[in-house]
């Protein structure tokens, strides 16, 4: 059995142009074993400030807390995030769980004046989902 370490590459400033740039960007992360949750903090020039590991879980989820994905966000005075997670089964459909942190995440950004600008699942295959887009 070969164990999959998460190898985590800096972010350095790469502006946010679309849903497939971030996915190209965190192909890496994609290969995780077990279901990993990232937020993306951005500029006003929606350039990446940070990639912030907030959750890690198991093999199909990763508890989500709000205040943890906001807390560093704040600190950074972010203007926007992104938020990205893995699928390990490499089927980037949205669970109802996952809708349900969505609705609540893009509610606490709103209220915070740091809005969600995207979710997007990545699969170790290279599909993806991206919520803005309806999938892709």
């Amino acid at each position: 059995m070969k164990l999959k370490l998460l190898h985590v590459r800096e972010a350095e400033g790469q502006p946010y142009t679309s849903a497939k740039s971030i996915v190209d960007m965190m192909i890496g992360e994609s290969k995780a074993d077990r279901e990993c949750f990232w937020v993306l903090h951005l500029d006003t020039q929606l350039k990446i400030i940070e990639k912030e590991l907030v959750a890690m879980g198991s093999l199909n989820q990763a508890i989500v807390e709000p205040r943890e994905v906001f807390k560093k966000a704040i600190l950074n005075s972010a203007a926007n995030i992104i938020t990205v997670h893995n699928h390990p089964s490499g089927n980037p459909t949205p669970s109802g769980a996952d809708i349900q942190v969505w609705s609540q995440l893009k509610s606490v950004g709103i209220l915070l004046g740091i809005p969600v600008l995207d979710n997007l699942i990545i699969a170790p295959t290279g599909d993806y989902y991206s919520e803005k887009k309806g999938g892709e």
